[in-house]
Formats: C-alpha cells, structure tokens, sequence
C-alpha cells in the first residue's frame, strides 16, 4: 500500500520523518504533548484510556496492531488522545477476537498516526528531555514544524470537563451503592465496581450537596487526564466529603485525594505509562507489578494528613496513600489493569470491606 509521507515535530525543532496513516485530517496537523507507553498489548484500551486527552501515543513496542481491535476493548466511547506514533502497523490483523484492523477503528474515529518512526530514537529523546509539546501531520514539513513550536503541553489546563459524562448513569448492582466521579473513568474501572456495588457514575462537576442527596455507601473518585493543580473546584469537593463518607480513588482520583488532604503535585520528567511497574506495598511488604498512566505525581513529604501506603520500586513516586481516621484511600496506578496485570485487584475488595466494616484494613 502506498502512503503519504508525514513527517514528526517537537517543540524543540527534532524532526522524524514517516508516513501516515489512519485518518488524514484535512490541515495535515494534529499536536499535542508526546508520551510514551511501554507495554507490550493493549494498545486498543492505551488509546481509549481518556486519561490521554492532550497527549499523542508513541508505543515502544515496535509491531502495533497485530490483533485487530474489538469493541469488548474500549475503554471509552471514543479515543481522546490527540494521535498514534508507531514504529510498524499490521495491516492484516490476526485474531478470533477482532473485528476488523486497528488502522479502519481509527478513521472511524478521526484518529491520526504516523508510521515508520524510529520510536526507539523518539523515546530516548523523550527520556532524557521529558515529555515535549508537538506536531505530526502529511502537511509540509514547515507547517508541522511550526505547529509543534505553538504546541502546549499539558500544565495548568483542566482536560477532566471535556471528558467526563454530561449526565448520570447507572450500572451494576448490589446491597451497597457507590458514587463514582468521572473524571474519565475506563470502562474496566466501572465493570470492577459494577460487579460489586450498585454503581452511579455522576459527571465530575457535581457538588458535594448533590452527590449527598444520592445516599452513596461510599465514593469512588476515578482516573482522568491533566494537570490535577488545574482542579481545584474537584479537589475542594472531595476535601468537603473527606471524613463523612468511605473514598477511594485511582490515578487522577489519587492525586486529587492527596490535593484534599493538604498535598501538592508536581510533573514527572516523562511519566509513568506501561503495564509492569513494580510497586510495594508499605504495610504488607507485598511487591506489586502494575499498569501505569500519569504525567503527574503527589510531592514527596507534602501529605498533611494521612499516610503514604505504597512506593513505586523504579523512582520512589508516592504510589499510594491512607487516612485510617477518614477512611480513605488511594493508588497511583491501575488495580483494574485494562490491559496489564491484576496483581492490584484485591484494593476493590479493600473498599469492599472499608463499607462493609466502616474500618480501613487490609484484605
């Protein structure tokens, strides 16, 4: 198959040269801030995961798209990341699963990439300069260029209200009824807690007052993209709901938890994003592998209230935290590991057992 050529820009002036594929949008450009995930399958549920929004997708792993894509995947209604960069694309898909090739899901969805990048080249940049703003595109390669030095990144800009629900729904069933915030909550995350607690999943700018008028067991704050210190209007209603009700939280719901209970956040270099980072946990001394997305972290010695329960084994980074006496807590990572390890699904029961018990303990 012939392709156009594309070619790949940071906001630093390195260039990449590539062909495009999926779709071609008509000004040839899509931008954003580069990441890159490292894990080896799952790209149909990395490129869902609304915690992308603002960001372009480089795969480490070299051949994407070998098995196809399948809507039992998604983890959302739609992709929200800004564009794919793969080093190989697998035309022919090969799978009992699939329903059709990666390449056709993204021009259904208005999704750009681009091909034969070197990403081995892309992502040492990426570590030694950290995550850049920039721009690929068929367009000419000044256009891109040019593009890429207007490009922002992800600071000081809230992405939560443009992916979260517009309305309440439901799912799931049960004795215990849990109020989920989307702040862009995976679809694994609501099946998790749907096969426990009869679930509502309210937009993320519901107030405090209206969450309590829906009588929650507990609250679930969920994982979501961006820079949590542009969210303050979320975190202050989680800090107003702390002590009154049993919270957990995961990713952005980590960071957001932390917010409320006195922390600050800071951005990483270049992000956790893959499927085996080893976390422990402080309490049990269990060692963990588990599946990662942010760009942003609780800053280390910052908790006011509370305490840190896990650590990431790679860099130190908070990974988890606990409040005994407000019954709450939170991780970093993913424990419903859509796709990656489920070494971390026992926290689910852990909230399980904190609304059950009324006491934090370990399961």
């Amino acid at each position: 198959m012939k392709r156009t050529s594309a070619v790949l820009a940071l906001a630093d002036g390195t260039l990449f040269e590539g062909e495009a594929f999926g779709h071609l949008p008509e000004d040839g450009i899509s931008s954003g801030e580069f990441v890159f995930n490292t894990a080896l399958s799952g790209y149909q549920e990395v490129i869902t995961d609304p915690s992308y929004a603002g960001q372009i997708i480089a795969f480490t792993y070299p051949h994407i798209g070998n098995y196809g894509v399948t809507p039992l995947d998604d983890e959302a209604l739609r992709p929200w990341c800004g564009g794919v960069v793969v080093r190989e694309l697998s035309d022919v898909p090969s799978n009992w699963r699939s329903v059709g090739p990666l390449e056709g899901f993204m021009r259904q969805h208005r999704l750009a990439g681009i091909m034969g990048i070197d990403t081995r080249r892309l992502t040492r940049h990426l570590r030694a300069h950290g995550a850049l703003p920039g721009a690929f595109g068929h367009a000419e390669p000044a256009l891109v260029l040019a593009s890429a030095r207007e490009a922002r990144g992800t600071d000081n800009t809230d992405y939560v209200s443009s992916v979260s629900t517009p309305v309440a729904y439901e799912r799931g069933s049960g004795d215990l009824h849990v109020v989920a915030f989307d702040y862009g909550i995976k679809t694994t995350m609501v099946q998790q807690l749907g096969a426990r607690f009869r679930v509502t999943v309210v937009p993320s700018s519901t107030s405090a007052d209206e969450l309590r008028e829906l009588h929650p067991d507990g609250v679930f704050l969920s994982n979501g993209p961006g820079d949590p210190a542009a969210l303050g209007a979320n975190s202050a209603v989680v800090e107003e709901l702390i002590g009154s009700v049993p919270i957990f939280g995961i990713c952005l719901g980590h960071q957001l938890l932390a917010s409320a209970l006195g922390a600050t956040t800071f951005k990483l270099p270049f992000g956790h994003h893959g499927s085996n980072h080893p976390v422990k946990d402080l309490r049990t001394h269990r060692i963990e592998i588990t599946a990662q997305n942010h760009n942003y972290a609780v800053t280390p010695d910052s908790l006011e209230r509370g305490m840190i329960s896990h650590v990431n084994l790679n860099d130190g980074v908070i990974e988890g935290i606990e409040s005994l006496d407000h019954r709450c807590f939170s991780v970093q990572y993913h424990p419903e590991a859509g796709p990656g390890p489920h070494d971390a699904r026992y926290l689910f029961d852990r909230f399980e057992a904190l609304l059950r018990t009324g006491k934090l303990e370990g399961v």
